[in-house]
């Protein structure tokens, strides 16, 4: 009999600036978010089945699964070197989980579909290229649905629980901060006011009262400074409700980081046992 696959926690992850990755300014700027990535990959042990990525970079008006068996690339950044328009992320992709996941989520009653055509954004392919650099995981995306409800997020995470015991790596990628107009400095107070109050949300609250806040996070400090769009916040809602009762864990935590924002990452449920 073959042994079942421990369960995988859940992450979010705060990804980090457009191809930082291939950049030698931007990957020491970023070095901390990296060996954080990395022990990610150390932490849940064997490679997973695949990763489900839920990136702020891409959202359809239903949740939408990729399902190409080779997905391409989005270069979704401006004004960066030549050569990050030429990057190649090569890691399969899995129609067959595609398919699973749109069952789950139709299954829960929600409106859910697949794109073959959709390919890799940077908030997939810049974490996973320092995670998994040999690009042999299987990986593929869900889109955001358009609308930025948080319990329709929520929601779908919870109906996408089931993968965590299939081997599936779900991974929410965004940023706890994410104002592009506000740098340096003047992002010091308001991106610490609203990540200290992620972290007492998620980690200082029991699981009624985390849910309550996070769906009245616009009454948070700072919260309309932090996300004057909530793309970047709503993965966090997905990888949460796929572990909707469990602990989070900071992963991944700095202040001033680059450009200036405090940011952080967590995890969501124990670690994998053996």
């Amino acid at each position: 009999m073959t042994r079942p696959a421990p369960r995988l926690p859940t992450y979010f992850i705060s990804h980090g600036g457009g191809p930082w990755p291939w950049l030698p300014e931007m990957r020491e700027a970023m070095a901390p978010l990296a060996a954080a990535l990395q022990g990610i990959v150390h932490e849940i042990g064997a490679p997973p089945a695949a990763v489900l990525s839920i990136s702020g970079h891409w959202e359809a008006p239903r949740f939408t699964a990729m399902a190409a068996a080779k997905p391409g690339m989005i270069y979704d950044y401006h004004g960066f070197p030549a050569h990050t328009y030429r990057l190649q992320y090569p890691a399969p992709g899995a129609p067959a989980l595609a398919q699973r996941i749109q069952s789950l989520l139709l299954g829960a009653g929600i409106d859910a579909g697949q794109d073959t055509t959709q390919g890799y954004d940077h908030g997939t392919f810049a974490p996973l290229a320092v995670m998994y650099p040999q690009a042999g995981v299987p990986v593929l995306q869900l889109s955001l649905k358009q609308g930025y409800d948080v319990a329709a997020h929520l929601a779908a995470g919870r109906a996408l629980a089931p993968l965590r015991d299939e081997g599936v790596l779900i991974l929410g990628s965004g940023l706890s901060f994410h104002n592009l107009r506000l740098r340096g400095a003047a992002a010091h107070a308001p991106s610490k006011a609203f990540d200290d109050w992620l972290h007492t949300t998620l980690e200082g609250s029991g699981p009624d009262a985390r849910l309550a806040r996070l769906l009245h996070w616009e009454t948070a400090p700072s919260a309309r400074i932090a996300h004057p769009r909530e793309d970047h916040l709503l993965p966090l809602m997905v990888a949460l409700g796929a572990a909707e009762d469990e602990v989070a864990a900071t992963v991944h935590h700095e202040e001033d980081a680059w450009p200036g924002w405090t940011v952080s990452s967590w995890r969501f449920g124990a670690l994998p046992v053996a």
